[in-house]
């Protein structure tokens, strides 16, 4: 009978994170993640500054600039034709006063072998969660599939981070809060060039709301579209996406014909809720399993990052010393609600304020000559221009490496 001492479901960037701060703090963890490698596209590539200052204390820092990356450090609207800088992050606090795009599977392949320099660290990929192993009331372990066949492992704690689809959080059975989101969201990527705007480009056009972000050769860009509309949407040629595009910024125009086939957009189902409890005896959910994020702000892997910390913390000494309780779990739940609520009520106004209008077409920039009324007044008030960034790449109780993990 296989056993391990923490058994993390799912190696996204709050697992790997906080297997390898529970390993560095003598741990025995072992890691299940369903897929065979890292590299799938249109996962989120934002890493804030405070997972940047993660880093730099974890000793990874040396690592990571060696990755491809670009530093935005600014948010830019087009107006009437032109680009208008809505918001900047140089003013942040810190020392890291940019989000990096970095691909994941890059920052996730970094994590993976940092954590497997660790005697007490096991990943094993191409391995996904299927159930729960419970007795006595309590989880006692899961239940997965592998190439080699149907297997069990036990494990004094399951830790789920496997995501806002996450077979352990079913499997649980936990009470979830759900909230109604406007929207679904295409991925793509189209061609960037030098002579273009940089850094993060929101585009509100009629019915059509785009979020474009730099990555040097070219644009990954997110589509708003209506919850629903897929399905019809992809009854039409996929030129359209883009003409629609170079309609609200012309700069595009040269760009139209970049998607091949519909092939080449991706559905991102969205969805914004919470677990009332996120724990029963034996098992704990962080991250997306705990609270499943809209993309407004790209803020979710920060805050799946920042649970992973905070439970590494406070959960690592029980954890070795065998004692781990339900009290233990909840304490973490209390440390990361309020960031979640905070991030979460944000969204939920993003939706209300700015999605659902540019999706019903109030929010049209393409002919307008200035900024609407609330964001010339946000540019204007120093103290209001500052809190939106500050919100978005810093967010609410930053977590901080333990020092056991540090080096």
């Amino acid at each position: 009978m296989e056993k391990t001492t923490c058994l993390i479901a799912g190696g996204g960037p709050a697992g790997l994170m906080l297997g390898l701060i529970l390993a560095r703090g003598g741990v025995e963890v072992t890691l299940l993640e369903k897929h065979g490698d890292f590299l799938r596209d249109f996962r989120g590539d934002t890493v804030h500054p405070t997972t940047l200052d993660l880093l730099d204390e974890l000793g990874l820092s040396e690592e990571f600039a060696d990755l491809p990356a670009n530093h935005v450090d600014s948010v830019q609207l087009p107006v009437g034709g032109q680009a208008v800088l809505i918001a900047s992050l140089r003013d942040l606090p810190g020392k890291h006063k940019y989000i990096a795009m970095v691909p994941q599977w890059d920052l996730l392949d970094l994590l993976a072998q940092a954590a497997k320099e660790e005697s007490t660290f096991t990943l094993r990929m191409s391995t996904p969660v299927t159930g729960l192993i419970r007795e006595n009331g309590r989880v006692a372990g899961v239940t997965y599939r592998s190439e080699q066949g149907e297997g069990e492992i036990r494990a004094d704690l399951v830790i789920a981070c496997d995501g806002r689809e996450s077979t352990v959080r079913a499997a649980a059975g936990l009470d979830v809060i759900e909230w109604p989101v406007p929207f679904d969201a295409w991925w793509f990527r189209i061609p960037r060039h030098e002579t273009d705007p940089a850094g993060i480009v929101p585009v509100l056009g009629d019915r059509r709301a785009w979020v474009m972000l730099d990555r040097f050769s070219y644009w990954q860009i997110a589509t708003l579209i209506a919850k629903g509309s897929d399905v019809q949407a992809r009854q039409h040629p996929v030129r359209e996406i883009l003409e629609s595009l170079a309609g609200m910024a012309p700069w595009l125009s040269d760009r139209v014909d970049s998607l091949d086939s519909w092939d080449d957009v991706k559905l991102l189902h969205v969805r914004l809720d919470r677990l009332k409890k996120w724990h029963m005896p034996g098992l704990l959910c962080i991250g997306d399993a705990a609270h499943a994020m809209s993309p407004a702000g790209g803020v979710g892997i920060n805050l799946a990052i920042q649970d992973a910390v905070a439970a590494a913390r406070i959960l690592a000494k029980p954890l070795k010393d065998g004692t781990v309780t339900d009290a233990d779990l909840a304490k973490v739940q209390r440390r990361r609600i309020v960031p979640t609520i905070v991030t979460q009520g944000m969204q939920r106004v993003l939706h209300e304020r700015g999605m659902r209008p540019a999706l019903e077409g109030d929010l049209n920039l393409s002919n307008r000559t200035e900024l609407p009324r609330p964001l010339r007044v946000l540019r204007r008030i120093p103290v209001l221009r500052s809190l939106p960034p500050f919100l978005v790449a810093r967010g609410v109780l930053p977590e901080h490496a333990p020092k056991f993990a540090r080096r």
